[in-house]
């Protein structure tokens, strides 16, 4: 099997090609990633050293009597997915049979500063990954959309049979476009397509800009961290092998087009396109406030912070800023149902494994 990973030195799409090496004997896997400086590169770097590693690792490990030989090819390809002839290129050599597109501008406030970004990577760059996947046939593509969908819903937790119809930031209108020209291909192309409404991920070797990487760069510095909406914010955690595990059940089982069935209201049949949307989320809102208590705490039983640090001098109520929203909640129902998957890792457990890469890697 031929796999393309696209964002592959990003935080999700790293994890998930090391979890593939694990799981593939045969076949070829080929990250693609442009390691643009949205944030420091020399993290996205790190993850490449680390997957470099371990493929060496797992290709010299000498053979047991019961091993079979092991034809697993691994290939970096550094571009941009708004590269069409790039991604065309790799599409005719490589046929994919499952395309994961990881790749995209993140972040919700800096799309407001820099709205160009989001529309070359997650307007033009999504649209060349689904024309190549028209033009060179894939059993399936899975792709990344955000809970930022959800925009100003006030119902949680997050169903994805809500209305998305509402995004309060550019990051999020674009990610729902990305949905939107999925159905389109799936419908006309018969391409199966599913797409993954992240909640929150965090974990090990993070994007620096997500709250927990940011709070703790902060602390050690001894700068003052500031909590968004008077620290009367829910975010749904989720950490990155969660996230990693429910990616390889997806990618495993393209959705079937279903016949249509007749609907009560103005719409009168449901779609019949192979496609199909879940989320990926913890489904245990944490408070801000509770948040910062135990990465704190975290952060003091690794070693990064000495015991008596005063965090209280070095937190700062604010109000919310713009783009931002008070919930985010996954009803993750669909996605237990389908592969009886969801996600295990508490909020504990996770930051301290953040906390503990972050006292090797940097201290």
């Amino acid at each position: 099997m031929n796999i393309l990973v696209t964002g592959s030195a990003g935080f999700i799409g790293a994890n998930l090609i090391k979890r593939l090496f694990t799981e593939m004997t045969q076949g070829t896997i080929i990250g693609l990633d442009n390691l643009n400086s949205y944030y420091d590169v020399s993290l996205k770097e790190y993850r490449l050293k680390e997957l470099d590693t371990y493929y060496s690792q797992l290709t010299n490990t000498p053979l047991t009597l019961n091993s079979q030989l092991s034809t697993l090819n691994y290939q970096f390809v550094r571009g941009s997915i708004a590269d069409k002839e790039l991604v065309d290129n790799l599409f005719a050599e490589h046929h994919f049979d499952i395309v994961v597109n990881l790749a995209a501008q993140a972040g919700v406030r800096y799309s407001i500063e820099n709205p160009d970004a989001y529309i070359e990577s997650n307007i033009i760059g999504f649209y060349n990954i689904l024309e190549a996947c028209r033009h060179y046939p894939v059993q399936h593509l899975v792709y990344a959309s955000s809970s930022s969908v959800y925009g100003g819903n006030t119902k949680v937790p997050f169903s994805v049979d809500d209305r998305v119809d509402n995004p309060v930031s550019l990051y999020a209108a674009t990610k729902k476009s990305n949905e939107l020209f999925a159905h389109c291909y799936s419908k006309l192309y018969d391409i199966p397509t599913t797409g993954l409404r992240f909640f929150t991920v965090y974990g090990p070797a993070g994007r620096p800009d997500m709250a927990y990487f940011g709070f703790t760069n902060k602390l050690l510095k001894g700068e003052t961290i500031q909590i968004f909406n008077y620290g009367n914010c829910r975010r749904d955690f989720t950490y990155v092998d969660d996230i990693v595990e429910g990616i390889v059940r997806v990618m495993k089982k393209a959705p079937k087009a279903k016949a249509p069935e007749p609907v009560e209201g103005p719409t009168t049949t449901l779609s019949s396109a192979p496609y199909a949307i879940y989320n990926i989320g913890g489904g245990q809102p944490e408070n801000l406030l509770d948040f910062v208590q135990i990465l704190q705490e975290e952060l003091v039983r690794a070693g990064v912070l000495p015991e008596d640090y005063d965090f209280e001098a070095h937190k700062e109520l604010v109000p919310m800023q713009a783009g931002d929203v008070p919930t985010t909640y996954a009803d993750a129902s669909a996605l237990e149902r389908d592969f009886g998957f969801v996600p295990k890792i508490t909020l504990r457990e996770g930051l301290r494994k953040f906390a503990e890469w972050y006292k090797d890697y940097y201290k």
